[in-house]
């Protein structure tokens, strides 16, 4: 296992139970992004291609993350984090088993649609905080990092396969077989789940004792520079700047003029860049940082704000390589930190809020975009993002010499103090927890 492999990322993979839920979430993953992009032709295609109407779905879909996503960070730290994700993955199979149906059997509706998109962003909701969680639970402190690299590597392959699978399988056989095959990946990672062993070190979701309560996530987040600098910056990007779901969707159909494959195509380039980030990432032996962190951000916002520029279609799916490079580099540094500097009592809930802030902004940022692409084209929507983004990075950085000053203060203080957040707390505590 280790030829051809960073030793950082074969000294993960030689984990037994990471192995068997990142394969499963593999499977899974490449039928939720084929049902994403299959979701996007059937509802251009019912409403003859409305970005408005795109851009509704897509914030019904993130909708629950506001709603939901901090109770779903507080049942992850009250319930066992494997039990909880084989309810969740449940549900979401089940989601895409009636889309199928009801789409395979001309039954489909808008209506319809918009009710199921709810549903699966209730359930994701819930799953996110604590699939993202257990990844702490699977592996070593020092091997957090890695396992959060190879954990976007997986998902990046998924974005990769999936639209262009999507795309093709759109084109020959429609849209319905497409949502019955991601019901069908379901079973990858259940499977993965309940074949999880607990004789490898770690506490596998096991609860907490005592009454998890969300205001001791906020106090963590607040205190602590290297959560709230992170999520102050993805709530920009993510509202803003990650839109590329319905951004490319509309590009391609009303700037190109492309039909299901060519879609397919923009995606997997997108994907292949994130992929080759999240490799990079993955193998790096530096931890992660605040100042790579900024770096990466105000770089993908200038590659985003100029493929709002690129006239030809070859050329807009080349700079899209790069451009998926910096983004996924941008949300696995910031989920890196935040793992990393989360008390694990408290990890499941401040996970809750990263995703409340990376994803919650969607329903905003998601019909925003449809409607400036409806007035002043698919480009405009780009440049929005794309300079939000940037120039978010630019502000935050500003801040970053005072508050790394002032988090040298309180490391030096509490080393002396005893704090219960530095290195001198006993070892068994966090390595429990991770």
């Amino acid at each position: 296992m280790s030829a051809g492999f960073p030793a950082p990322v074969t000294a993960v993979l030689t984990l037994r139970n990471f192995r068997r839920y990142l394969l499963g979430q593999l499977v899974s993953n490449i039928g939720t992004w084929m049902q994403r992009a299959a979701q996007d032709l059937l509802v251009l295609h019912i409403t003859g291609d409305s970005g408005r109407v795109v851009g509704i779905v897509t914030a019904l879909q993130f909708l629950p993350q506001t709603l939901f996503g901090l109770t779903g960070g507080v049942l992850a730290d009250r319930c066992c984090k494997r039990r909880l994700l084989l309810l969740t993955q449940t549900a979401m199979g089940v989601q895409s088993l009636l889309l199928g149906l009801l789409t395979v059997t001309g039954a489909v509706n808008l209506l319809s649609v918009y009710a199921l998109a709810f549903a699966l962003g209730a359930a994701t909701a819930v799953d996110s905080p604590a699939r993202n969680a257990y990844i702490s639970e699977l592996v070593a402190r020092e091997r957090v990092a890695t396992a959060v690299g190879l954990n976007s590597a997986q998902f990046n392959v998924a974005r990769i396969l999936g639209p262009a699978l999507a795309g093709l399988a759109v084109a020959s056989f429609g849209t319905g077989p497409v949502f019955l095959v991601n019901a069908a990946s379901y079973l990858a990672v259940l499977y993965g789940l309940i074949t999880i062993r607990a004789d490898e070190p770690g506490d596998h979701g096991r609860p907490r004792p005592g009454r998890a309560r969300l205001c001791d996530a906020l106090r963590d987040i607040t205190s602590t520079p290297e959560l709230l600098l992170p999520m102050s910056l993805i709530a920009f990007v993510g509202t803003f700047g990650l839109n590329f779901q319905v951004t490319i969707s509309l590009v391609a159909v009303t700037v190109f003029h492309t039909g299901a494959a060519a879609f397919g195509y923009l995606s997997a380039a997108y994907a292949l860049g994130s992929l080759i980030g999240a490799i990079h990432g993955a193998s790096r032996a530096k931890p992660p940082s605040i100042r790579r962190l900024i770096t990466t951000t105000v770089v993908f916002g200038a590659l985003e704000a100029t493929l709002g520029l690129i006239p030809g279609y070859g050329a807009f799916m080349a700079l899209l390589v790069p451009t998926g490079f910096a983004s996924v580099t941008v949300t696995t540094t910031a989920n890196a930190l935040t793992q990393l500097h989360a008390d694990p009592d408290v990890r499941g809930r401040v996970m809750s809020v990263y995703f409340l802030v990376l994803l919650g902004g969607t329903p905003v940022g998601a019909p925003l975009v449809g409607l400036l692409s409806d007035v002043l084209g698919a480009r405009s929507t780009l440049l929005l993002g794309g300079v939000v983004s940037a120039s978010s990075a630019l502000a935050l950085s500003a801040l970053l010499p005072g508050r790394n000053q002032r988090r040298s203060r309180v490391t030096r203080a509490a080393s002396v103090t005893g704090s219960p957040r530095t290195p001198a707390r006993p070892a068994r505590d966090r390595s429990a927890d991770l």
